[in-house]
């Protein structure tokens, strides 16, 4: 769904990846910096940090752009590699479980919505990994692909929501999964 737009928005994303290239900071280090930010998510989703809901949506959102940032940095600055790639969507990985496990022990979701939306978008990660294993094109497939979800959570967080933002972020992962799933099953016999 995004795909769409991160066509439109390419051009900015380039400007910004020359200007984070200017800070030295590797691939690597911004990909550290999305964890850090997502762990802070966590806890202040946990309350183990002050901020509500409102700060935790704000390190999410910083987060993303942070995991944005690496793979322009990657790509501008000629260190795109397939160590960089399999670090990258590993850390990815840890910085859902950090925010969903926050929310968890935040308290005010109920714990079987939490682990299903994680288990379900760690399940549309996989049916990615195992696709393209598979060579099979998985880029674009279905609604809920990792930048949706955190756009999703951190929207419904910033008002409030972040009860209604988990379930969101379930159906929108069991439809991408299912997608997914009907479109590798299409393409391969």
């Amino acid at each position: 769904m995004l795909n769409k737009i991160r066509q439109a928005v390419e051009p900015t994303m380039e400007k910004i990846g020359r200007a984070a290239a200017l800070t030295k900071i590797s691939p690597t280090g911004w990909t550290i910096i999305g964890l850090f930010l997502a762990g802070l998510s966590g806890a202040t989703y946990a309350k183990t940090l002050p901020g509500g809901q409102l700060f935790a949506a704000l390190l999410l959102l910083a987060s993303g752009f942070a995991d944005m940032v690496d793979g322009s940095v990657a790509r501008l600055t000629g260190k795109v590699s397939s160590k960089g790639a399999f670090l990258d969507s590993t850390i990815d990985r840890l910085t859902e479980i950090a925010v969903y496990v926050g929310i968890m022990l935040g308290g005010e979701v109920n714990p079987v919505n939490v682990v299903s939306a994680l288990a379900l978008s760690m399940m549309v990660s996989y049916s990615r990994a195992r696709g393209e294993a598979l060579g099979v094109k998985m880029a674009g497939i279905g609604v809920g692909e990792r930048a949706e979800r955190i756009l999703v959570l951190a929207a419904l967080s910033l008002a409030n929501m972040v009860d209604i933002g988990v379930i969101v972020v379930a159906v929108l992962a069991g439809i991408t999964f299912l997608h997914r799933m009907i479109h590798v099953a299409r393409m391969v016999t």
